[in-house]
């Protein structure tokens, strides 16, 4: 195997497939390997090129056999796929993670520390626990819509609801009391729970340098600036403001041809999590613009004075992206430019 220069990995729970291929991209040999022998097959080999699809579990592998003195880099599946001939089984997956790996041109996802893992894992985990909760909430709305108890939208009216539900006075059947009831204790929990895991992203955001300085841009919170620490790669993967604004999805999505130029809505494409904490912050800042007054001559005010105010909220999440990743390539802080005389 000694003109094997690199392989593509598919990564499983059990059982592992193997492709290795020459420089010239020709098959040299594909096997199995059951996971507990892995390492072991890597550290008994030359150091190769090791590509692996990035997914579950695909940075572990990653730290482990670099360790081992193997150059690792992990490919979004998407460009993966195009590589895949006919039908789909896990040798043609690791000969199209191979020959994929071996394109000049392709791009690559940035290894995760365990570190940046487990701040991802905080914020993932308080997904989760805000999408239980608001689970809840439409259940108790809509249970006692059937009796006739209607409230305004939002977390902060369902109190009114919960009043009612615990009031000793309460009209409904005492079955439904106590199944409310249940659903009523769980959404305090899960409001503990939130309330526990944004302590933790506070603290963070508090003694992390980065995530401070990221704090300066209007729109950026506690919340936002420590999941890019967390979330976003170094920003010396790219090459500017707008590949990043790209990366996280809020690029015009292009359908152009024949020399056409055709741009619709944003792609939605890469890390949501960020996409969304961005958006989120942008509208707050145009909701404060709209009620306020944006500063005269500013570029905010004249894309409200003449746009949609959503279109206006995505463009300044595109815009305050932009930011953020000169702040991370380049360091310093914030500075609102100078309003126009």
């Amino acid at each position: 195997m000694t003109e094997v220069s690199t392989i593509g990995l598919d990564i499983a729970k059990r059982v592992f497939q193997a492709h290795g291929a020459n420089a010239s991209g020709a098959a040299v040999f594909s096997k199995k390997i059951a996971r507990a022998k892995l390492l072991g097959f890597f550290a008994s080999q030359p150091r190769w090129v090791v590509a692996i699809e990035a997914c579950g579990g695909a940075h572990y592998w990653a730290r482990e056999i670099g360790r081992l003195g193997h150059t690792v880099r992990l490919i979004p599946p998407a460009y993966v796929k195009p590589f895949v001939k006919r039908h789909k089984n896990d040798a043609a997956d690791a000969e199209a993670i191979c020959e994929a790996a071996q394109r000049p041109s392709m791009r690559f996802v940035a290894v995760k520390e365990e570190e940046q893992q487990a701040s991802a894992i905080v914020f993932r985990a308080r997904d989760l626990l805000v999408r239980q909760r608001t689970q809840l909430i439409n259940a108790l709305r809509g249970h006692l819509m059937e009796y006739g108890w209607i409230v305004p939208q939002g977390p902060s009216h369902i109190a009114v609801l919960i009043e009612g539900i615990e009031d000793p006075a309460c009209p409904l059947p005492e079955s439904a009391r106590t199944a409310l009831k249940v659903l009523i204790d769980s959404l305090r929990v899960l409001d503990e729970q939130i309330a526990s895991l944004d302590g933790e992203i506070a603290r963070r955001s508090r003694e992390d340098a980065v995530a401070r300085r990221l704090m300066t841009i209007p729109g950026v919170g506690p919340i936002t600036a420590t999941a890019i620490v967390a979330l976003a790669p170094p920003a010396g993967m790219f090459r500017k403001g707008r590949d990043f604004a790209a990366w996280l999805g809020l690029a015009p999505l292009q359908k152009s041809s024949g020399g056409k130029q055709k741009l619709g809505a944003i792609s939605k494409m890469g890390e949501r999590t960020l996409r969304r904490l961005l958006i989120i912050g942008a509208s707050a800042v145009v909701l404060q613009a709209g009620r306020r007054g944006a500063p005269t001559g500013s570029w905010l005010g004249q894309m409200m004075a003449r746009k949609p105010r959503m279109l206006v909220t995505v463009a300044l999440a595109n815009k305050m992206a932009r930011i953020v990743w000169a702040l991370l390539a380049s360091g310093g802080i914030y500075r609102a430019p100078a309003a126009a005389a």
